[in-house]
Parts: structure tokens; C-alpha cells; sequence
């Protein structure tokens, strides 16, 4: 049996952690979703716990006091984290946010659907093109 993937959502929106959470398991992959409710929660867990290495963080970028942008920025200061794939997961849609995440080093760029089941299939899709390996 092999070990299921760690994926951080750090996202202050109750409803889009349930709705991502869903989609996850919808997804069938072997993923286990951990949710940081604020950018000041995921950093403190992500500084302090140095045995907490997920294999995926997926990033809010609308969030009060520090923003993903600013929060992307500062786990890419983090050398045990560099080679995990930050991906954003917004309502934006807006061509200066992918361009700008991008520049800071965001593997992917994920308007948050409306709807779970699209949220799924783009899980399915975005994790055949970057699957990593769990650390056993």
C-alpha cells in the first residue's frame, strides 16, 4: 500500500476548503488534504514543524493580513520547501495575477469552478502532469 500525498490548502474560505476537499476525493487519487485557515497558521506550521513537508501547497490569494502573494514569497524563503509545487487556487482569473504568481515561482495557476465535480477533473489533470512521489 503506498503512502498518500500531502496536499497543504491554505485558503480562509470555509466553503471553497470543503468544496476543494470534495474534489479530492472525487478525484480518486491517493491525497490527503491538510487545510491551513489563514497565511499566519500555514507559515507557523510550515516554519516551526520541519517534519510537515506536504507534496503539494495549494495557495488562496485572497486572504486578510498577509495575501498569497506575500505568503508565496515567503515559503519560497523556506529551502526545505523550494522543490514543492506551490499552486495558486483563485476567484482571479486576471492575466497580471498568473503572470505575477508565475515570476515568484507558482508551478500553476487554478481559477477556483463552481462546481466540485470541475474542480476534480481539473485536480485529475493538473496532478497526471505534476504527480511527485510520497515521501515514505
Amino acid at each position: 500500500m503506498s503512502t498518500a500525498s500531502i496536499c497543504l490548502l491554505i485558503d480562509d474560505d470555509q466553503d471553497d476548503q470543503e468544496i476543494f476537499t470534495l474534489a479530492l476525493e472525487d478525484s480518486g487519487l491517493n491525497m490527503q488534504c491538510v487545510i491551513c485557515h489563514n497565511a499566519s497558521e500555514a507559515l507557523q506550521r510550515l516554519i516551526e514543524d520541519d517534519t510537515f513537508l506536504p507534496n503539494y501547497i495549494f495557495l488562496d490569494l485572497n486572504m486578510p493580513r498577509i495575501n498569497g502573494v506575500q505568503l508565496l514569497t515567503e515559503i519560497k524563503k523556506i529551502s526545505r520547501l523550494k522543490h514543492i509545487p506551490i499552486v495558486i487556487y483563485s476567484t482571479s482569473s486576471h492575466p497580471k495575477d498568473k503572470e505575477a504568481t508565475h515570476k515568484l515561482g507558482a508551478a500553476a495557476f487554478i481559477t477556483k469552478p463552481s462546481g466540485i465535480k470541475e474542480l476534480s477533473q481539473i485536480l485529475k489533470d493538473f496532478f497526471q502532469t505534476h504527480l511527485q512521489p510520497a515521501y515514505e
